[in-house]
């Protein structure tokens, strides 16, 4: 009785074995490198995205709203191991690109900016690095020192507070947000519906 129940608990751990081993490989992937390797599949890919959160809205008689009304275009243009470069098209200006670097802690995400020249504007090269894991899905960046210098000298007290958090849900969509205290700024591109490529970010004169 006893040699057969040892035999039954063997066949059960050997049965086992290769769900545990994959359970252990899973935890094994840092979520920094399964998310930048999640958004590098999408390399060469552009998507059409849609405002989903936009808040407090513009008070009337202020200027309009820059993003509102015109055609949201990202595009996974550039990827090398360690650094995934995304243009974000707003209708005609392709002045912004999303730069996601695999750090030793983490990801960090800046923001470059350009003038239509190429020459970088004033305000480039903000953002953040990860403070905690994340997942493979959601990563978030509060903003960093050297952000928080630059906005203070631009006037831009309220942009102190940032933290940006970029969403991949895998083959559905892909989020970018911006959030502090009082405002809320999401877009969401569609996944399952990739588009033609758009033109290159200003500063680059390379072909997609």
């Amino acid at each position: 009785m006893r040699k057969r129940a040892a035999a039954t608990s063997a066949l059960l751990v050997l049965a086992l074995a290769p769900a545990v081993a994959e359970d252990r490989e899973k935890e094994a992937v840092d979520p920094a490198d399964a998310f930048l390797t999640a958004l590098s599949g999408h390399c060469g890919k552009a998507y059409a995205g849609r405002i989903v959160a936009n808040e407090p809205a513009a008070a009337p008689g202020s200027p309009p709203d820059p993003f509102e009304g015109k055609t949201l275009v990202m595009h996974v243009r550039e990827c090398a191991p360690q650094v995934v470069r995304v243009p974000f098209h707003v209708g005609e200006d392709r002045s912004r690109t999303w730069v996601i670097t695999r750090t030793q802690d983490g990801l960090r995400l800046k923001h470059d900016h350009r003038h239509e020249d190429g020459t970088p504007d004033v305000l480039t090269l903000y953002g953040g690095d990860t403070a905690s894991p994340g997942t493979a899905e959601r990563q978030e960046f509060p903003v960093d020192a050297e952000s928080k210098a630059l906005f203070e000298r631009q006037g831009l007290k309220a942009s102190m507070t940032n933290t940006w958090t970029i969403e991949l849900e895998p083959g559905q969509s892909y989020v970018y947000e911006l959030a502090r205290p009082g405002r809320v700024f999401r877009v969401e591109f569609d996944l399952t519906k990739p588009i033609a490529p758009p033109p290159p970010p200003w500063g680059s004169d390379a072909t997609p």
